[in-house]
């Protein structure tokens, strides 16, 4: 069985995946995390090895000013690592953060390919544990623009208000999302480990051509002026939507949205759906009564969140009647029905303040909404 505590050596810790799986392992007391970066020595890395208990390598050159950098830092520093815990005989597990471009005839390619064979030979040679990880496109928040990927750049250039230029637009990419890579790499390094020479896959893997992913990145800045959020409570849309704002500049961290108002008190449309419905508040001034309508169709859900409201009902064909009385002090969900007319009136002595969902986006050319007393 493992130690309690463990010490963990990330190299390329302050890269875009060394800094999220850093701060991951950082919250946990049980992990002791050991950072290796471009600015630290050969000689302090070797040290680092000899007392670590598991490696993740994820250093590498992707984007070099000069292409000898591809076999200096994919190939050679991996060497040094395998050669260094041979030496020491040192038995530790490794995981290695290759790329699928190790498919392929580039320098690029081939020195990562080079890299994985190294530690492969170290599984062998030594009896160490090996992870690779041949990753697509990596995307998430603190990654790089024009670096890391192509999702990077466009989420900060369409953020900070900059074009995308899109030269392929039917070009199909593949994305793995950054905390499902570190989940796999946590996953690794919370279980024991019997003797493994391993690929391991991310899933889920994301297909999406450019004009795709361009396109929904510009929705999701265009949300703020049309209200209507897009699908982004799972899937690529979660994982993109979380990306996208995570550029955000500071000064729009906050937005303003419309409001209107009258004699009754104003009325705030907050965020819309595509098939979801919309969200809104109001107030209402003491005394002063809102609604007095029904609906064929449309529903909405009520909650008081400060104040005292009345609603009343009548069904338009029965004559049948009902109120209902709730407060801020009592959360309750009152709902309109269709066919019943329906009114609120604020019964108390301050200003009321209500919440307001209805199933459907307001639509002034067809709004299903008829005068009607309560």
């Amino acid at each position: 069985m493992r130690k309690d505590s463990l010490k963990i050596l990330v190299t390329g810790a302050d890269g875009f995946i060394g800094s999220n799986l850093t701060h991951n392992l950082s919250v946990f007391r049980r992990y002791e995390v050991f950072k290796y970066t471009r600015m630290d020595t050969r000689e302090m890395l070797a040290s680092q090895l000899e007392v670590v208990d598991i490696v993740v390598h994820l250093a590498g050159e992707n984007r070099p000013d000069n292409e000898e950098l591809f076999s200096q830092t994919n190939f050679e520093l991996t060497k040094f690592i395998c050669d260094s815990l041979k030496s020491k005989g040192r038995r530790i597990p490794l995981i290695l953060a290759s790329s699928t471009q190790a498919a392929q005839d580039s320098n690029y390619g081939k020195s990562k390919l080079a890299a994985e064979v190294e530690i492969q030979q170290l599984g062998i040679d030594n009896g160490n544990d090996i992870y690779i990880y041949r990753l697509p496109g990596v995307f998430g928040k603190w990654s790089r623009p024009n670096y890391n990927s192509v999702v990077a750049t466009f989420c900060h250039n369409i953020a900070n208000g900059l074009p995308v230029s899109v030269n392929n637009p039917t070009k199909l990419i593949s994305l793995v999302y950054i905390d499902d890579v570190i989940d796999s790499f946590l996953s690794i390094i919370n279980n024991d480990m019997s003797k493994k020479h391993i690929n391991v896959e991310i899933e889920p893997i994301y297909e999406i051509t450019l004009s795709a992913l361009a396109a929904q990145i510009e929705a999701f800045n265009n949300c703020r002026d049309n209200l209507i959020s897009e699908r982004v409570g799972e899937g690529i849309g979660r994982a993109l939507y979380a990306t996208y704002i995570s550029f955000l500049p500071k000064p729009k961290f906050s937005y303003d949205i419309p409001l209107y108002g009258d004699e009754r008190g104003i009325f705030v449309e907050m965020l819309k759906t595509p098939d979801s419905g919309q969200f809104s508040y109001f107030t209402a001034h003491p005394g002063v009564t809102r609604g007095g309508h029904y609906h064929h169709t449309k529903s909405e859900k009520f909650l008081v969140v400060k104040g005292y409201a009345s609603f009343g009902f009548r069904n338009i064909v029965t004559q049948e009647t009902l109120k209902i009385e709730t407060s801020g002090d009592d959360p309750t969900i009152v709902e309109t029905i269709p066919g019943w007319a329906h009114d609120i009136t604020n019964i108390g002595e301050e200003d009321m303040i209500v919440m307001l969902w209805a199933n459907e986006i307001f639509d002034r050319e067809k709004p299903d909404t008829y005068t009607a007393e309560v």
